[in-house]
């Protein structure tokens, strides 16, 4: 709260001389070289935390945007520096979204409820019949799954390795998503309780619910045309594109799928 101030009088009749329009202006919180100029034809409602506009993105095509948020509803998110949104059909709600962001043509992008973002999910392995799942994490490792999947003989040990997977999906819960720093969301549709990591970039997917993407700014993680996710991992430096269909899964390091892959 310390580098957020209110709105003054002149910012809040220039953002809706610009067609923008809140609940509560009381409850909009901006940086101090906040520029209202960069902000148009949007809605507020919530607590709202709006960084500075300030840096330019250069496109494919030698095409230039300024940071700014245009044609949005925007329920109870914090949104960093230098950020475009713009273009969203529906709404953003419950979202802290990180500096340098691209978020352009999409329709919708919220958390709903307290969530663990993908995390503990039973996926069946080995024997699709069941009885042998694993509850995925974004932690989880080979030597975690092996040993959970094949030691079913060992009774105490698989529920202390699930009380600790219960604690570990527990103490990540939130009612919060984030966006991280340096994203690229652009021409899609419905992202619902998931956790983007940063330098993550995805354009055109169809759907993605209660996930986690583990991208980073070493290994980025890049979600393409078409793809559908839901209860899902995905590692970092993985490529899901070209219409790829994944519900239930744990997606590891490095990973490819495209053409249609289908995995449930």
């Amino acid at each position: 709260m310390d580098e957020y101030r209110n709105l003054t009088p002149a910012e809040i009749q220039r953002l809706e001389q610009n067609g923008c329009s809140c609940d509560n202006w009381v409850r909009v919180f901006v940086k101090d070289r906040f520029d209202p100029s960069y902000v148009s034809k949007s809605h507020f409602s919530g607590d709202i935390r709006l960084g500075v506009f300030e840096k330019e993105f250069h496109l494919a095509g030698g095409l230039r945007k300024h940071s700014g948020i245009h044609c949005a509803v925007i329920h109870h998110c914090r949104i960093g520096d230098n950020v475009v949104i713009e273009n969203v059909q529906n709404y953003l709600a419950n979202y802290d979204i990180g500096n340098d962001c691209f978020i352009q043509n999409i329709d919708v992008l919220l958390v709903d409820g307290k969530t663990t973002f993908g995390n503990g999910t039973a996926v069946n392995v080995l024997n699709e019949t069941g009885g042998r799942e694993v509850h995925i994490t974004d932690k989880l490792s080979a030597h975690f799954a092996y040993i959970y999947s094949l030691y079913r003989h060992r009774p105490q040990l698989i529920a202390r390795m699930k009380s600790i997977i219960d604690f570990y999906c527990e103490k990540h819960a939130s009612d919060r998503g984030t966006v991280g720093d340096h994203c690229m969301i652009v021409n899609v549709g419905y992202i619902k309780n998931v956790r983007i990591g940063p330098y993550c970039k995805i354009t055109g997917a169809m759907k993605l619910k209660n996930g986690s993407i583990n991208s980073n700014e070493a290994a980025p993680v890049y979600i393409g045309r078409s793809v559908i996710a839901q209860d899902f991992i995905i590692s970092s430096g993985s490529r899901v594109e070209g219409g790829s269909n994944i519900h239930r899964c744990f997606v590891g390091q490095a990973c490819e799928l495209d053409h249609h892959y289908t995995a449930s």
